[in-house]
């Protein structure tokens, strides 16, 4: 069965979007996404070849847990991703379960989804997708920040989101609105990074066959 891209399902996403919430505020979306392509990613952030720290993370049942101790000396897709708040997240999130998540399974690797947001979101984050994979919380994003891509919403964005009824840092285990660029690593089983893909504009994610063909390297 053949499905649609992650790129074709935000488009159509998007013009659902912004009939409903109106051309204003979806100005001020399309300018931070605007501003954050002519920006670009930081030139600091992870690289092939660099070895991925080690990190507590919460569990979605609020468990602390090593990150070596997920991933269990084996290889790894880990996916970081703004919170269960962001559309863009949960698309991205839901296409990774549906197309990604059993060719993993048959090879052995795990897949692992990475955000601030506290626990409490992490697990409605699981649930509300039925996603089969670890969702863990990144608290102050201490991982992300070690990876180097860590930013926030834009001050017009995040008034916009309180126009919507939604303020980012209430879903951030840390109370700030800091959150990590949507980004893609694959690690092999000692660790090593084989493998970024970092988007400075969050409406734009990493596609299922870009992750396997990566894969073919491990």
């Amino acid at each position: 069965m053949t499905h649609a891209s992650i790129a074709s399902e935000v488009a159509r996403f998007n013009e659902g979007f912004e009939a409903q919430i109106g051309p204003d505020l979806a100005g001020t979306f399309t300018r931070e996404q605007a501003d954050l392509r002519s920006a670009g990613a930081p030139a600091a952030v992870v690289s092939v070849g660099d070895v991925l720290p080690d990190a507590k993370l919460l569990t979605a049942a609020g468990d602390a847990i090593q990150l070596s101790a997920v991933r269990a000396g084996g290889p790894a897709v880990i996916v970081f991703y703004r919170g269960g708040w962001c559309p863009y997240c949960n698309i991205t999130l839901r296409a990774y379960q549906r197309e990604l998540l059993p060719t993993l399974l048959e090879q052995g690797i795990k897949l692992l989804a990475v955000s601030p947001q506290h626990s409490e979101g992490s697990e409605a984050t699981a649930q509300g997708a039925e996603l089969g994979f670890d969702v863990l919380s990144d608290p102050a994003n201490v991982l992300a920040r070690a990876l180097g891509i860590v930013t926030e919403p834009s001050a017009d964005a995040r008034l916009a989101h309180t126009r919507l009824g939604f303020e980012v840092s209430d879903s951030n285990a840390d109370g700030t609105a800091a959150i990590p660029y949507p980004a893609v690593l694959i690690v092999d089983a000692a660790g090593t990074v084989r493998f970024v893909d970092v988007h400075a504009d969050y409406t734009k994610r990493t596609e299922v066959a870009q992750i396997v063909a990566a894969l073919r390297s491990l």
